[in-house]
């Protein structure tokens, strides 16, 4: 039993003092990259925010598009229905009934063209 016991401390022994040192030198590898690649990792960290903030400025773009078309649409509906009514209120028979409250009618005769004459015409 005895035997046993110093075989399993030495195993124990053995595994325990050659792990130790191996974590320094893990240690020391991973604290050396780290240092060595720092200028790595700070250019990578500035891509990052390069590209997180170019996504932001483009969903804010196409937000702004969004809300811009939707406007466009809106003003070229009132467009279109003010044009609409513009052409229902110049017609003639409209005109006629918008106007005939002040007193004015409808010519049933044509136009007749006055013509004047100047003393430079008449000299001629």
């Amino acid at each position: 039993m005895q035997e046993e016991e110093k075989h399993m401390n030495e195993e124990a022994g053995a595994e325990a003092l050659p792990q130790e040192p191996k974590r320094e030198w893990r240690l020391r590898i991973n604290y050396q990259l780290i240092t060595q690649n720092l200028p790595f990792l700070l250019f990578l960290a500035v891509l990052a925010l390069v590209y997180i903030a170019n996504s932001h400025l483009a969903e804010k773009k196409v937000r702004r598009i969004n809300k811009l078309s939707k406007e466009i649409k809106e003003l070229k509906w009132e467009y279109l229905s003010v044009k609409s009514e513009l052409m229902f209120r110049s017609k003639l028979s409209e005109v006629s009934k918008a106007v005939e409250p002040l007193g004015l009618k409808e010519l049933n005769a044509p136009p007749q063209r006055i013509e004047v004459k100047t003393e430079k015409a008449e000299q001629q």
